[in-house]
């Protein structure tokens, strides 16, 4: 506590010029940002071929599965919808 009053009473305290703090902030924080970068890239595996197809196949079985249950479900709406408007239009 007596130090914080020293501090907060002499007025000949060399503060620091806020421009040079920032500068050298954002290089820290740079430095910092490219590191983290380099690291969590070690970490990064590539995978192997027959992961690569083992995957792709998957994508594409999925592919055609949703846009058959789609093309089914959007048939139904389709087909319900005009028999209500031709319901009520009274024909």
């Amino acid at each position: 506590m007596a130090k914080t009053a020293l501090v907060a009473d002499s007025g000949t305290e060399n503060k620091p010029n806020p421009l040079v703090h920032h500068t050298t902030n954002s290089y820290e924080r740079a430095r910092s940002f490219l590191s983290d970068v380099r690291n969590e890239m070690r970490k990064v595996v590539t995978p192997s071929r027959k992961e690569v197809q083992a995957t792709t196949t998957v994508v594409l079985v999925t592919v055609f599965v949703f846009s058959f249950y789609f093309w089914i479900v959007d048939g139904i709406f389709s087909n319900g919808v005009k028999l209500l408007l031709s319901k009520l239009a009274g024909q």
